[in-house]
């Protein structure tokens, strides 16, 4: 599951850069993370013919696993996944140096169901002062 996150990540960070986000792992793309989801959902739904029309699971994970990734690169800490889970890809998470844990693919999907409330670039910033996880 943790080697699952870390390929999706990079995969995700090439396909949203070819999409036109700068996704390049800084606290900054964060908000192009944001963006994505501002200009390819609405309401909680895919765009149909936009880059979340298909294969949305997947793409979901992705994302999560790219914020956990980015997240990673500003704070000590690990990703921890069960194989056996059959939830796994939802419930992967990270346990940060202190032992606070989040789940940033459960954020993401947030994101996408909740909108701007649920913004990645400000949640990132709590996580990586320390506020939250």
């Amino acid at each position: 599951m943790v080697a699952d996150a870390k390929t999706s990540a990079a995969w995700i960070a090439e396909a949203l850069t070819q999409s036109g986000y700068k996704a390049d792992f800084s606290m900054a793309s964060l908000t192009e993370i944001d963006r994505f989801f501002d200009e390819q959902s609405a309401n909680g739904r895919a765009i149909p013919s936009g880059l979340l029309g298909e294969q949305l699971g997947s793409r979901l994970f992705a994302i999560g696993s790219y914020v956990g990734e980015t997240l990673l690169r500003h704070r000590t800490g690990a990703w921890v996944g069960d194989d056996a889970d059959p939830q796994g890809e939802i419930n992967i998470s990270i346990r940060f140096q202190k032992g606070d844990t989040i789940w940033p693919v459960q954020r993401v999907m947030r994101r996408y169901q909740n909108g701007r409330e649920d913004g990645l670039a400000a949640y990132g910033a709590a996580v990586v002062s320390g506020e939250l996880g």
